[in-house]
């Protein structure tokens, strides 16, 4: 599995496994146990949730499955987030849905899933999602007792512009790692309103969620998905791959800014098409034209 460094204490793999829907996957604790150690025997090691994934369910099961091997957590790099709340059957306490980016909800998110892992510390916390009513002072200094406490190894975003991120930056004393954004041949966004140029521009690699854009690269029957679908395919034919999930992540794999594409399946022969996509690498020319299929014209 190729490798990625996003900081002195955190080594990631290109492709990451992701718990997004960890509960719909249905399995015990001893069979997502067999699962996980599936997924690392491919050579995926790193696993990103969140603390609201699986209404607020995932990480504990997740936990539960880790503690039945002594020192399997140890051979892990773990990715959570923190800061979207709602009001559910595990967390009633929530009027409203609305995000809390607070000192005291991050650090309070934190030990939780530390809680739920049954572990001492995270390899990387990422804030969820900016809130309008972000103090970013508060936010520096959740940080920086997270990590003075060894709990927090590495800290990062999600699903933040650049303004939001430089603000973030500018506040705390410890790096931004990472971006996790949406991504995917049929969501290329960033690629046009500067978010792939400000982490290439300050060395960083985004983490790609969503990059089978929820499965509509599959089912999906607009012109746009049809034409993006046959471009990839018609891409894979001169590789002998027909997989349109690996030609789909190779697309993203093969971009020179490093995407690190998670794959939420709980299957897994998609465990193994996704990792088959490092094997492929798009030309310029193929790169750009599933980016043309997807945007609908030519380049200027």
């Amino acid at each position: 599995m190729e490798k990625v460094r996003l900081s002195d204490t955190l080594i990631m793999d290109r492709i990451i496994h992701g718990h997004w829907r960890l509960m719909d996957w249905k399995m015990t604790k001893e069979e997502l146990l067999h699962f996980t150690e599936e997924v690392m025997d491919l050579g995926i090691t790193t696993v990103d949730t969140a603390d609201i994934y699986g209404g607020f369910s995932c990480e504990e099961a997740f936990g539960e499955a880790l503690k039945l091997k002594k020192g399997l957590r140890e051979k892990l790099t773990i990715v959570t987030k923190c800061g979207i709340v709602f009001p559910c059957e595990n967390r009633p306490q929530y009027e409203t849905h609305h995000y809390d980016n607070s000192r005291k909800h991050i650090i309070q998110s934190a030990e939780r899933s530390l809680k739920n892992f049954g572990t001492d510390y995270l390899d990387l916390l990422l804030i969820h999602r900016p809130s309008p009513f972000m103090d970013p002072a508060e936010v520096s200094e959740a940080f920086r007792q997270l990590y003075d406490s060894g709990k927090v190894r590495n800290f990062g975003v999600s699903n933040y512009d650049n303004t939001k991120f430089d603000m973030l930056s500018s506040y705390s004393e410890y790096p931004l790692v990472t971006n996790q954004v949406e991504i995917s041949p049929l969501q290329l966004d960033v690629f046009q309103d500067g978010t792939m140029d400000h982490l290439m521009t300050r060395g960083l690699y985004p983490m790609a969620w969503s990059p089978m854009a929820g499965g509509e690269i599959f089912t999906g029957d607009s012109e746009k998905v049809k034409n993006v679908r046959n471009t990839l395919l018609a891409i894979g034919e001169k590789y002998g791959e027909t997989r349109l999930d690996t030609l789909a992540f190779a697309f993203l794999t093969s971009h020179p800014g490093k995407i690190l594409p998670i794959v939420g399946s709980g299957k897994i022969e998609r465990i193994k098409n996704a990792m088959d996509a490092l094997q492929i690498k798009f030309t310029q020319e193929e790169w750009l034209s599933v980016y043309k299929a997807s945007i609908g014209k030519n380049l200027p």
